[in-house]
């Protein structure tokens, strides 16, 4: 099977759509629309944010809907926020204490957000209805971006 890539237009597409942009609510909704259109495959994406401490909550997605809140000891987003590392999974019914927010993710990917004093702000999460779909090209592709928007322009 060929692994995804983002369309090489829609990482310069979302650098113009947010430039100077610094509000973070609006970078996840545009980057949550621009990606969930851009991939075949992509069944949800999505961002959680960190409300409190150990806590992620729903924030601005595309796809249908999402679990509303999630642990940081709970699933492959929590996994990400614990670990603040990268989670590819090919297939969620392996992972242990995955939450099935919709019965056909059969992949997912979800990338630790971080502010410019790197600061766990949120998690992107990429859910896929295709096994074993995303590649460690395309998750260093989209933690450059995430890097680039959250962390040099935070707002003071």
């Amino acid at each position: 099977m060929v692994k995804p890539q983002v369309d090489p237009d829609v990482i310069p597409k979302i650098h113009a759509i947010c430039a100077g942009e610094t509000d973070y609510v609006t970078l996840m909704a545009v980057i949550s629309s621009e990606l969930f259109h851009a991939v075949d495959g992509f069944d949800w994406v999505g961002f959680y944010q960190v409300v409190e401490p150990g806590v992620l909550k729903l924030g601005p997605y595309q796809g249908g809907h999402g679990c509303l809140m999630i642990p940081f000891d709970k699933g492959v987003c929590g996994a990400a926020a614990r670990n603040r590392q990268t989670q590819i999974v090919d297939d969620v019914h392996q992972f242990d204490g995955h939450i099935a927010c919709a019965a056909s993710t059969q992949s997912e990917l979800v990338i630790p957000v971080f502010d410019k004093n790197q600061n766990l702000v949120a998690v992107l999460d990429i859910d896929s209805d295709q096994p074993a779909f995303f590649s460690q090209e395309l998750a260093k592709q989209l933690e450059m971006l995430l890097a680039q928007l959250f962390g040099p322009n935070e707002a003071a």
